[in-house]
């Protein structure tokens, strides 16, 4: 039997993709939690530093009754050459899942999965973050009671995160994603495109440009994410006067929020005072610290199907 990867989400088809959604709302809810990993081992192998990512998983495996093997970026053999597809084929030897968290290119992955016995799961690569977009989703779900209709605006860089959720919603009828960047820190085309395609399919709508003056009015969802993203800094040694007119304030949020009902995310960790404003991340309509909660939910769906289907 082929492995259940979640490696990007173009993998998995518009229907898994609800059912995730689903399964992580139902996990927030709280309860007793059915041990469906009891005897299982995930791996967690992060060549970079991580809060909620790498605490989600490990809590979300280990609620689900399995163990947890970690591994540090120095800690396999792929520090001394060992190849990539090699590495994949020993580990599947051994644990259930593979959980993997890299600066790098998906691609990594793909080739650490390519034993296909193994799930291998993306964590967050440079091009794409598909577990957070999970997490987003939930936390919207939980929020409104459904994800149809809803109108999320995206406001600032067109990252990982960002990649991801173009790459959710949309599969979703009547959701409506409109993604504001600065000029030239968009998203890639290929992601777009592909939005594009699921828009049209389901009937949601997708829009993409860079002007402040011309954001929408009474959406449902602000969203915004850090800056800097992994912490890799811009080349443009004058960026951040392009992204600064995107930062988050209160004002931004009164221009473009309902009368009430509107609800700020932020996937953390946020630089306070460049992509929101404390008023804002620590305000009433702000659910960021309830979405990071969701992570740890999206993670046991994913598990949950990947490991046991």
């Amino acid at each position: 039997m082929r492995a259940r990867h979640v490696l990007s989400l173009v993998d998995i088809d518009g229907d898994r993709v609800r059912r995730l959604v689903e399964a992580a709302v139902v996990f927030g809810r709280g309860g007793e939690v059915e041990k469906t990993l009891a005897g299982k081992i995930v791996g967690s192998f992060f060549r970079k530093t991580s809060t909620r990512t790498r605490t989600s998983f490990a809590t979300g495996a280990m609620r689900l009754g399995a163990s947890v093997l970690t591994f540090g970026p120095d800690d396999l053999q792929l520090s001394t050459g060992e190849t990539l597809e090699d590495t994949g084929r020993v580990l599947a030897n051994y644990l259930d899942a593979l959980v993997i968290r890299t600066n790098d290119a998906v691609s990594e992955m793909r080739a650490i999965a390519a034993q296909n016995t193994m799930p291998v799961i993306n964590a967050m690569s440079k091009e794409e973050h598909p577990t957070q977009a999970l997490a987003d989703l939930a936390t919207i779900h939980e929020a409104f009671g459904q994800l149809e209709d809803v109108h999320v605006l995206y406001i600032g860089e067109g990252n990982n995160t960002a990649a991801a959720l173009a790459l959710a919603l949309p599969r979703f009828p009547k959701t409506r994603l409109s993604i504001v960047t600065p000029p030239n820190y968009g998203l890639p085309a290929a992601v777009l495109q592909q939005a594009a395609r699921y828009a049209e399919q389901s009937g949601a709508f997708l829009e993409h440009h860079h002007d402040l003056g011309k954001l929408p009015r009474h959406v449902d969802v602000v969203y915004t994410t850090r800056w800097l993203t992994m912490g890799v800094v811009h080349s443009d040694p004058n960026w951040m006067s392009a992204f600064r007119p995107y930062t988050v304030n209160q004002a931004l949020m009164d221009r473009v929020s309902k009368p009430r009902g509107t609800i700020f995310l932020h996937d953390l960790p946020a630089m306070r005072g460049y992509e929101v404003e404390n008023d804002v991340l620590d305000g009433p309509q702000s659910v960021a610290f309830r979405q990071a909660f969701h992570k740890m939910t999206a993670a046991m769906a994913v598990l949950d199907w990947s490991v046991n289907g």
